[in-house]
């Protein structure tokens, strides 16, 4: 069966079948092997893109900077002070006028319903650099990890999420591991358990792929895992909160023990990244200093481990965001 995903949005991987989201997969694994090898055939070449920041980011940023630049294509940078997006002007008629100008649209933000707009009103590809429910490009990475690190099928693969299992990352991961036929644990607090309707669409799409998606509290049902993932418990403009997640959440702290206890040895940790891992931040160093607060989510010596695969998976951000460019530009 031919793909054809030309002129396509890429908004979240519910809007892909599990074949289109395959075909994503090798193209990023086929392009990651040229750019190895030297071998670039600009298939970017001429394209315009632009970049809608609301959030700041190191690793989306670059990964579309660098994608689009490695295949030919001139990139535009515009953050939410240098855009009169939704200010000055509507969504719907920004999304009219870049669509005049540019190819392609990443938008990085807050609310779902924004880049869904841009998508209706741009009649240009429209791509999810991060939304508060879905990080679709993300994920693409990490399936692309697994599959480098993970030695069996995706739908033979087994991964535990564990932490905060109501975040954007959580949910963006049970909407692939759905769609891929993954064994998906989400392992956290009841009190942060994911939302009903988002787990009332992910357990139907599971129905017909084979997946088997859990929520569990209690570490000890962890068995056979994988993959061991992870996201932070808190970040910055959320200290108030901070001690309040951390007595919820410390009991789910990624930790050597926590690995050893899973039962199989070549188990891989992932991490989206930023991490807290070591107290080497800003925001760790405050909390520990200001606080008395561990808000590490990963111990250094799971990061730092030989099975910690997140820079591998850093990396792939790069050559999965350039597949999603070209197979919708």
């Amino acid at each position: 069966m031919a793909i054809n995903l030309k002129g396509r949005s890429f908004l979240t991987l519910m809007d892909f079948s599990p074949l289109e989201i395959r075909y994503l997969l090798d193209l990023s694994h086929d392009l990651k092997s040229k750019c190895r090898a030297g071998i670039n055939d600009k298939l970017l070449d001429g394209k315009e893109i632009v970049l809608l920041f609301e959030k700041t980011s190191t690793r989306t940023r670059c990964a579309f900077e660098v994608g689009a630049g490695q295949e030919g294509a001139h990139v535009t940078f515009l953050d939410s002070n240098s855009s009169q997006m939704g200010k000055k002007e509507s969504l719907e008629d920004t999304a009219k006028v870049l669509g005049r100008y540019y190819d392609g649209i990443e938008y990085r933000g807050y609310e779902q319903s924004v880049v869904e707009k841009l998508a209706k009103y741009a009649g240009v590809p429209v791509w999810n650099g991060l939304t508060d429910v879905d990080h679709p490009t993300q994920i693409l990475a990490d399936l692309m990890t697994i599959e480098e690190h993970v030695h069996k099928p995706l739908n033979k693969v087994k991964i535990a999420f564990v932490g905060d299992t109501r975040n954007n990352m959580c949910y963006a991961w049970m909407y692939g591991a759905a769609k891929m036929g993954m064994h998906f644990v989400a392992l956290g607090p009841e009190e942060l358990y994911p939302d009903e309707t988002i787990l009332k669409e992910v357990n139907a799409v599971a129905k017909e792929t084979g997946a088997q998606i859990e929520l569990v509290s209690d570490e000890k049902v962890l068995n056979d895992v994988d993959v061991i993932y992870t996201d932070v418990w808190a970040g910055m403009g959320e200290e108030d909160k901070l001690r309040e997640r951390v007595t919820l959440l410390k009991p789910y702290q990624v930790t050597q023990e926590l690995v050893s206890n899973i039962g199989t040895e070549d188990c891989i940790f992932m991490h989206c990244l930023p991490a807290y891992h070591d107290f080497e931040t800003t925001f760790a160093k405050k909390a520990l200093d200001e606080q008395d607060i561990d808000c590490r989510e990963v111990t250094d010596e799971v990061f730092r481990a030989k099975y910690s695969v997140v820079f591998d998976e850093a990396e792939n951000r790069m050559h999965t965001i350039k597949s999603i460019m070209v197979a919708t530009i």
